[in-house]
């Protein structure tokens, strides 16, 4: 059963949400999500993310830690939705990104959230690399270069990544000369 209720989804009254919360039975998580505050530990920022968006999905530096490709901590939870897509409203800790509708799909995988049964995609460590190339100026061209150099190492193959940034804009050049440098 999954913890998270959304207040909404339950036909809850505010009123019953409030008494519970001042009692210390439900805790907020987020605008309109609660747990039964002895709920299992989990990770409170992705359930946040997957409660509201059905196409959230973890991207970038976020990504990149899940695939163990950079030693980076990131301070918020990187996650995309398609461009277009209205951004809800969440914690400070969730910093959405708004990705290309028609390349969107590509790598996209689902990810099943510990301690919950709702599903969050998670780009696949191909996708997230050409993801940091792509946007470099935004995350910093050394988060790329470090996680193509540690992906190649555990036996990534250039030509699985160069077929990925030829579809994805603005990321096949980027990508290819990193690859020149680090082949």
């Amino acid at each position: 059963m999954n913890p998270v209720t959304s207040a909404n989804a339950k036909g809850i009254s505010r009123m019953v949400i409030h008494r519970a919360v001042e009692r210390g039975d439900l805790t907020r998580i987020a605008r309109g999500i609660y747990i039964p505050s002895d709920a299992p530990a989990a990770d409170w920022d992705l359930i946040e993310a997957a409660s509201q968006r059905s196409d959230a999905t973890i991207c970038l530096n976020s990504a990149l830690s899940y695939h163990e490709l950079t030693d980076e901590i990131p301070d918020s939870l990187s996650i995309a939705i398609p461009r277009g897509a209205r951004i809800p409203a969440s914690s400070t800790t969730i910093t959405w990104h708004s990705f290309d509708k028609n390349s969107f799909a590509l790598g996209r995988e689902p990810f099943s959230i510990p301690g919950s049964d709702l599903k969050i995609g998670l780009y696949s460590a191909p996708r997230s690399i050409v993801d940091a190339f792509r946007l470099r100026g935004n995350v910093g061209y050394e988060l790329a270069r470090d996680a193509l150099k540690e992906w190649l190492r555990r036996g990534g193959k250039p030509t699985e990544i160069m077929e990925l940034a030829t579809l994805i804009p603005r990321a096949r050049r980027p990508v290819l000369q990193a690859l020149e440098v680090l082949t």
